[in-house]
């Protein structure tokens, strides 16, 4: 059967999700290396996601704030224990301006830093910095914070979506007055994040705690939103960061108890980025390209006038007055009158993954019908529903296919999640293809054996099972 991607995600994977951000105008390579340039289309996506994620944040008491791009330097060597996981990846800026030297612009020798500054690839530090000036009284706890910004980590292996040396997220960084509101915060950000993974993303998640050979440097605990891709592997789409006084200390956040003693603070830090649209696309997505949750449709339903020339009046207005009801409707829909050929608009929408398909020809017209198709479950799905009906029918057929695809999504999941009882069932299963989470007693993965078989596999620890923590999951990851 030919397919709209090649190859399927069956022949390759990696290629097919390459093919696919191109396919539906997601996003391009950059000239600057390990970075993309994200297309109007791929950034209105973001942007819904965005601002569901934003609603959420706020309804957890969290004010938005933004700080600066360039770090100190001296503030990473406060907390070096920290930062050391990110040291590879750090950009640094030396010079402040530029001069023509042969012929060239280059930096200029005389504009040398006294101290460097880093790009930010996280900002615990610098807000830690103004919550230690900002912090004074217990009356002044708790502070929470979030910023939506670009940071910097300079990636070896880039994917779009996935690992660029350049990415969005928000990164939120609270302070507290006692451990167990500092830890009580971080479970519920955790808990924020696999509702909207849920409930807006139509990803089923798997949420534990990271082990501690994997948990954020410098956290006492770091609980973690899981996916499975379709593929079996495993993707990080989000943590939160019981960070205990670690940061506190480092950054003086200190304040004044009502027993009048002086005491250190505790702190939380969480986010999430645009890495959850590589995981949306790897989740939903076919052969024949994107297929997305009404939630975060930017358009959830094109209407697509089928004509042989061109658009004539009757037409315009039946097309204009079905967009209407939907847009009345808070139904977010956009009209295709270009005049591209039917076939090639229809293909331009199924790529782009848009959740409703609807088509008016004339027959249509002169019955007071549209011919209407789920996205999610292609040609087979097409029925005619009657003009009077439209809104209400396409508001409910919304609805069902956001529910569907948190559905289809999980029962895969389901055949992806197994259960071994010893390390040579796993060894077995990568021997034999097998993909996805295997779910094993922790206590097995703390032997030489284990270490063997993450080196040879590629497979890490990814978090304890939250119904039984003397589990954990394995697997293979983006």
């Amino acid at each position: 059967m030919k397919t709209a991607i090649t190859p399927t995600r069956a022949e390759n994977f990696n290629e097919w999700y390459q093919n696919l951000i191109v396919a539906a105008d997601l996003a391009e390579s950059s000239p600057v290396r390990g970075c993309m340039t994200i297309k109007p289309y791929g950034w209105a996506i973001w942007e819904l996601m965005r601002a569901q994620m934003d609603e959420r944040i706020k309804a957890a008491g969290v004010q938005n704030a933004n700080f600066p791009l360039l770090i100190p330097i001296e503030y990473f060597n406060k907390e070096a224990e920290h930062v050391a996981g990110f040291a590879k990846e750090c950009a640094v800026v030396t010079h402040h301006r530029l001069k023509m030297i042969d012929g060239r612009l280059q930096p200029d020798p005389d504009s040398k830093l006294a101290e460097p500054y880093v790009i930010r690839p996280t900002s615990e530090t610098i807000i830690g910095e103004a919550m230690s000036r900002w912090v004074k009284s217990y009356r002044d706890l708790p502070l929470k914070l979030n910023q939506w910004v670009n940071v910097m980590r300079w990636e070896m292996r880039p994917r779009m979506f996935l690992r660029t040396s350049e990415f969005n997220w928000q990164e939120g960084h609270n302070v507290f007055a006692t451990h167990d509101d500092a830890n009580a915060d971080a479970r519920k950000m955790h808990q924020v994040y696999g509702e909207y993974m849920r409930n807006v993303l139509a990803i089923p998640c798997i949420m534990g705690e990271k082990t501690p050979e994997e948990r954020f440097a410098g956290a006492d605990h770091t609980y973690t939103v899981e996916q499975i891709m379709q593929d079996g592997k495993a993707l990080q789409a989000g943590t939160s960061h019981d960070l205990g006084q670690h940061f506190a200390k480092s950054c003086n956040i200190q304040y004044l108890g009502s027993d009048g003693q002086l005491a250190y603070a505790w702190t939380t830090s969480w986010g999430t980025s645009t890495r959850m649209m590589g995981g949306l696309f790897m989740t939903h997505s076919d052969d024949d390209g994107l297929v997305l949750p009404p939630a975060i449709a930017p358009y959830q339903v094109v209407i697509i006038p089928i004509t042989k020339g061109e658009i004539d009046d009757a037409m315009k207005s039946y097309t204009e007055n079905l967009a209407k009801q939907l847009t009345d409707a808070g139904i977010r829909v956009f009209v295709d009158d270009s005049d591209m050929r039917a076939p090639d608009k229809m293909w331009k929408w199924i790529k782009r993954g848009v959740p409703l398909r609807v088509e008016v020809g004339n027959r249509e017209l002169e019955s007071g019908v549209v011919s209407m198709t789920r996205r999610d479950l292609g040609k087979d799905s097409r029925e005619f529903v009657p003009l009077a009906m439209f809104a209400n029918v396409v508001a409910e057929k919304l609805t069902t296919i956001q529910s569907d695809m948190y559905a289809a999504a999980e029962a895969r999941n389901r055949e992806m999640i197994h259960n071994v009882e010893t390390l040579s069932e796993i060894t077995a299963a990568f021997d034999a293809g097998k993909t996805g989470f295997f779910r094993i007693k922790y206590a097995k993965t703390q032997t030489p054996e284990f270490d063997a078989l993450m080196e040879k596999y590629k497979v890490t620890r990814r978090c304890l099972d939250d119904a039984d923590p003397t589990y954990v999951f394995v697997a293979k990851s983006y």
